[in-house]
């Protein structure tokens, strides 16, 4: 009877020792890609806001799946922003796809890429369709604690991020936008002044081999 204890004593105790080790290796996968993905965002667009980043991570984990309940109005949206459309009186020219938050599930494309060539209308507005429909759903608690782990790592490497002006203000209003069940952010008005940016979200795999 002891011996028997013992055994299941510890094969609980290996068995935690795993899950330890599982969740160790998981903290330190996640701290290294997020804390990648906040630098290049700071450099490409150091005008960012934690506003900012919030939504490109927000991004990157749920796509453009919430924001398309009428395909036909958002064909009519998207031809109407191409017309009003002109990347030469822009400011700031980035890339014709960049990517979204850590895990780079979700890809920005901007409409240059239509303007240019480089695409078909068609074949931007299906794949933004397709990307919609295949996005998964919003799971607000998940979410939320995504996003604490976030901020901890901003803190912690105590980026620009922290000593804008409206750090404080805008994470209070992220976090209780959050805890009323509510996920969806928008770009500060510094980034739109800025960067005036002009895009879709698409599944990163769609444009894979696209040669943009």
């Amino acid at each position: 009877m002891y011996l028997c204890i013992m055994k299941t004593w510890l094969v609980v105790l290996w068995l935690g020792t795993l899950l330890s080790c599982a969740q160790r290796a998981e903290n330190r996968v996640f701290y290294e890609k997020v804390t990648r993905a906040l630098e290049r965002q700071l450099e490409r667009y150091p005008k960012s806001t934690v506003r900012d980043v919030y939504k490109s991570f927000f991004q990157d984990k749920y796509g453009p799946g919430h924001l398309l309940e009428d395909t036909a109005a958002a064909g009519r949206y998207l031809r109407w922003e191409l017309a009003c459309y002109d990347p030469d009186t822009l400011p700031f020219t980035g890339p014709y796809i960049d990517s979204t938050g850590w895990e780079h599930r979700f890809v920005r494309v901007d409409l240059r890429a239509i303007k240019e060539g480089k695409i078909s209308y068609r074949d931007y507005f299906e794949a933004f369709v397709h990307s919609a429909q295949a996005a998964p759903p919003v799971l607000p608690e998940s979410w939320a604690e995504e996003w604490a782990r976030v901020v901890g790592i901003i803190e912690k490497q105590q980026l620009p991020l922290t000593r804008h002006s409206s750090y404080r203000a805008d994470k209070d209003s992220i976090t209780a936008m959050l805890q009323r069940g509510e996920y969806v952010g928008h770009h500060s008005p510094e980034y739109v002044a800025s960067y005036a940016p002009h895009y879709r979200l698409i599944a990163a795999d769609v444009f894979q081999s696209a040669d943009l």
